[in-house]
């Protein structure tokens, strides 16, 4: 059995940046699902299935084929076969994903694959139900956090050195309604564990959110 630290918290928070460290730092393996769930977006979308028609989503996800590889120490996703790391980083498929990661059947076939992982090696997990729904027996669980509008900054800093125009405040109001959207829906709504830790990370530096949750996993062990 692995050594398994799981990481929720909403949109935005620094999660996946914050977990591909703490792996790195330990030798851990990274376990992006929110990738996954991105990627199934992705497919929906090229599909032209309507992310809010329950029925299309649940008969065309099972057609998916989602796997993760691990090439140059970098995890890449691929979708039927295509490298989609770049492809799955768009706010349209963001938007998709936080929709359709709420349908049954969208989460059954890809948490079982996430826990398959987690059971041959030591994993880093971040995502939105890992600590109560993927992994509840993790040793090290954590909710990471940061308000709104330091998420809408982080996001909006990240697209303008891309190139990108955008809004900040169009950027936040995204945030805030994906916010209510996956602490709402039905299934595996956005919530911090029983016995996770909370870690506001609005005003710390990624080394310090690290170091935070490394010093917990050396006194789980």
């Amino acid at each position: 059995m692995g050594y398994k630290i799981a990481i929720d918290g909403p949109a935005g928070a620094g999660k996946s940046t914050i977990a591909k460290r703490i792996a790195k730092q330990l030798g851990f393996i990274y376990v992006d699902t929110g990738a996954m769930y991105r990627a199934m977006a992705l497919y929906l979308l090229n599909k032209k299935i309507d992310p809010k028609d329950s029925d299309a989503v649940s008969l065309n996800c099972k057609d998916a084929d989602i796997t993760i590889r691990y090439e140059n120490s970098e995890q890449v996703v691929y979708l039927n076969g295509e490298n989609v790391n770049e492809l799955i980083r768009t706010e349209q498929v963001g938007n998709t994903a936080s929709v359709t990661s709420a349908n049954p059947d969208v989460r059954k076939k890809l948490v079982q694959l996430q826990q398959k992982l987690a059971a041959d090696a030591d994993v880093v997990m971040d995502g939105r139900d890992i600590g109560t729904c993927v992994l509840p027996d993790a040793e090290v669980k954590v909710f990471l956090t940061a308000s709104s509008r330091v998420r809408a900054e982080r996001r909006y800093n990240e697209l303008i050195s891309k190139g990108e125009k955008c809004d900040i405040d169009v950027i936040e109001k995204d945030i805030i309604e994906r916010d209510h959207q996956d602490m709402t829906r039905e299934i595996s709504p956005l919530v911090a564990a029983d016995d996770a830790v909370l870690v506001d990370s609005s005003y710390m530096t990624i080394e310090e959110v690290a170091d935070t949750i490394i010093e917990m996993t050396k006194k789980g062990k």
